[in-house]
């Protein structure tokens, strides 16, 4: 597994295309807009009240999956691992590995990758000082841009095999292509039995499904607001937010929650930056996140795809999300 150097504590290689993709994305029909960019400092924030919320279940059930097995996932890698982590947030789940880890060798090195430089700048600096062993190094950007980085060029990192974190359900925000082609991308950084621990919130009932994603205290309804509040900070935008809603839905044929910001009048919404003024019907949303739902069947066709097997799974008592361990071929 390639690193970046040793001596690099922190690296910043965020691809800065905001104002291209807004550009792109509110251009096209339907409007979208990638869900990575909902992310900034507040938007970080926010996520973090969604998730203790009564109604996320996720992290809950992802959490009670680490608690109990954290000891069999790490009895199931290699000794002594790296851990690389994509999209790390505030890290409070992976502590739970980072200290089974630690109880079973003296130093970590840990690489956590966030699209958010507060959130990583924050949860690197409350790690460090609470696990004297662990070496953090993170790196702000794109899972692509790093991966690719990570391949390029960097050390070897000494004996030992490496561990790649995707928790949470993130893999479901990317369309079946592109979920493929990130995966591809984990595996040509691993050597031959290295481990990918990857998160996936499965099927279920859609009156569990759509309050998760559009709460009724309206936490999810801000956090997605507040793109339109980035686009007016970075970009000049003259979003009036009293004239959009947040919308979360469950498109049955896709499988998939859709969260949409939903333009409530005809209007016309300046963007200095970019040298625009975009028309929005009564009614025409900005498509903000999709969340895919899988089944065992279409995670086993995944794998298969992507250049891995699978070792281990995992799943909450109330069989809600599932934790794969899965073994670069």
């Amino acid at each position: 597994m390639a690193v970046v150097p040793k001596e690099r504590q922190f690296t910043d290689a965020f691809d800065s295309t905001f104002a291209e993709d807004v550009r792109a994305g509110l251009t096209a029909s339907p409007k979208v807009l990638h869900p990575k960019y909902l992310y900034d400092e507040l938007g970080s924030r926010l996520f973090e009240a969604i998730t203790a919320l009564p109604e996320y279940y996720l992290t809950r059930a992802e959490a009670e999956i680490l608690r109990t097995y954290a000891s069999e996932i790490v009895a199931a890698v290699a000794s002594p691992v790296r851990l690389i982590e994509l999209g790390s947030g505030d890290g409070q789940k992976t502590r739970l590995l980072i200290e089974t880890l630690l109880a079973r060798q003296e130093e970590l090195e840990y690489l956590p990758i966030d699209i958010s430089r507060s959130a990583l700048e924050a949860s690197a600096r409350a790690l460090r000082n609470d696990y004297p062993g662990l070496r953090v190094e993170g790196y702000v950007g794109d899972y692509h841009v790093a991966l690719q980085d990570f391949r390029r060029g960097g050390v070897s990192g000494g004996a030992g095999g490496a561990l790649v974190l995707f928790l949470g359900s993130t893999l479901g925000n990317l369309n079946p292509e592109e979920r493929i082609v990130l995966l591809q991308e984990v595996r040509a950084v691993l050597s031959p039995a290295d481990a990918f621990l990857l998160g996936l919130d499965l099927k279920k009932s859609e009156s569990v499904l759509v309050p998760a994603y559009d709460d009724p205290l309206g936490v999810t309804a801000a956090f997605d607001l507040n793109l339109l509040v980035r686009i007016n900070r970075e970009l000049g935008g003259e979003f009036d937010l009293r004239f959009f809603r947040h919308r979360g839905l469950y498109n049955r044929e896709e499988g998939r929650i859709e969260m949409h910001l939903v333009s409530q009048r005809a209007q016309k919404v300046p963007i200095d930056a970019l040298g625009l003024e975009i028309p929005f019907a009564e009614g025409e949303t900005i498509h903000t996140e999709s969340s895919y739902k899988f089944d065992p069947e279409q995670i086993a066709i995944l794998v298969e795809k992507t250049g891995f097997e699978s070792r281990r799974t995992w799943t909450d008592s109330g069989e809600r999300f599932v934790l794969n361990l899965l073994v670069a071929r």
